[in-house]
């Protein structure tokens, strides 16, 4: 993961028009206004690699919460209306000519994504069931879609492009402005975050195993979408919805560590969920050069298949360690038939006690005593 973020930002800083080499990308951010290199590097694309990480940790933060929270690999904020009811709360405005300040932007958005969230959380009784949740997710998910291309039916060519290239989820032409305006909002998620980390553990266990342990399971899953809608709103209110990066960074991070739990597994999927970005980004600004692709088009194009790919392979891997646990366990424990000591009479009904009386008398061995050579000892197999 170190080698693909160093790698991959000192690419997004290099590459384009006009061309950087690496060794003089330090003198590049010193020269600043003074240089053209200096004035693409400083206020194009150090922001942009800054707002990929950020965007990035957040998507993939969310996911994990999400996954955690309702215990399904596949609940992703694309598969619960998050995404797009935050996409909506953004687009509406624009197509409706509707003025608003900039600092608006962030609001509607966590509006929306907490309306899609809600819905889906309603429809499926408060998220008593976790498969319902997600069911339920994917059909409030598509609803929001098709109002989406309601508005997009209404607008006129130049929003219909600006909206379309928004859905698809871009980091293009973004500054330090929009980096700055995603602060306060991570100021209140990443205290939340922290408290969140040890109920998602607890949460894995199922709803009565959590009840019993004090934690209510209704309201726990309530505050993790909560807490994903603080995530995933603001960046989309920023770049779009860069589709599936909370789904494949916590496979990714699971992968990787498959036998941490729940709070270290959250700071991973921070973590690869800002490489996944960064890593979609560079293709997006380079391989159709001079026009630009939607990062979101590259995450959902890699990110698919990768995560369906890790999720296979976790869940084969699982499944050989269960397989192989009774096998592991020592063969003595099974039980099986005792089998006669030489010399020792087989038991007879007519016999008093069915043993050998004369070695009974003697104490000799026999197949009562389990310290004589050759005694049973019920270890054999049962073939």
């Amino acid at each position: 993961m170190a080698v693909l973020l160093a790698v991959f930002s000192v690419c997004a800083l290099s590459l384009g028009t006009p061309y950087v080499p690496p060794h003089r990308l330090a003198a590049a951010m010193l020269d600043g206004d003074t240089t053209l290199a200096g004035v693409v590097v400083t206020e194009l694309r150090v922001p942009r690699l800054v707002l990929a990480l950020v965007a990035g940790a957040c998507l993939g933060a969310a996911g994990l919460v999400l996954q955690e929270a309702l215990r399904n690999p596949l609940a992703v904020p694309e598969m619960l209306g998050v995404s797009s009811g935050a996409a909506l709360g953004v687009a509406a405005p624009l197509v409706l000519s509707l003025s608003l300040p900039a600092v608006a932007q962030p609001l509607l958005a966590i509006g929306g994504a907490a309306l899609g969230g809600g819905l889906t959380l309603l429809a499926a009784g408060l998220g008593r069931s976790p498969s319902a949740v997600l069911l339920t997710g994917a059909a409030v998910a598509a609803a929001l879609q098709a109002a989406l291309l309601v508005l997009m039916v209404m607008a006129d060519q130049l929003d219909l492009q600006l909206i379309y290239r928004y859905l698809l989820g871009s980091l293009s032409a973004r500054t330090w402005d929009d980096v700055v305006g995603l602060w306060p909002w991570l100021l209140v998620a990443a205290p939340a975050l922290v408290l969140c980390a040890p109920v998602l553990s607890v949460l894995r266990l199922g709803d009565e195993d959590a009840e019993a342990l004090g934690v209510r399971a209704q309201r726990a899953r309530l505050a993790a979408l909560a807490i994903a809608v603080v995530l995933i709103a603001p960046v989309t209110a920023v770049c779009g919805p860069v589709a599936w990066v909370g789904f494949l960074a916590p496979h990714l991070a699971r992968w990787f560590a498959p036998a941490a739990g729940a709070v270290r597994w959250l700071g991973w999927s921070a973590a690869w969920g800002a490489v996944v970005v960064i890593v979609a980004d560079v293709p997006a600004r380079l391989a159709l050069a001079p026009v630009e692709t939607p990062a979101g088009a590259w995450t959902a194009l890699l990110g698919v298949p990768a995560g369906v790919a890790l999720m296979r392979s976790g869940g084969r891997g699982r499944t050989a360690r269960r397989r192989s646990a009774p096998s592991a366990a020592p063969r003595a424990a099974l039980p099986g038939p005792r089998r006669a000591a030489p010399g020792a009479q087989r038991h007879d009904p007519g016999m008093p006690g069915g043993t050998d009386a004369a070695g009974a008398r003697a104490g000799g061995p026999g197949e009562g005593d389990p310290s004589a050579p050759g005694a049973a000892t019920g270890t054999e197999d049962v073939r």
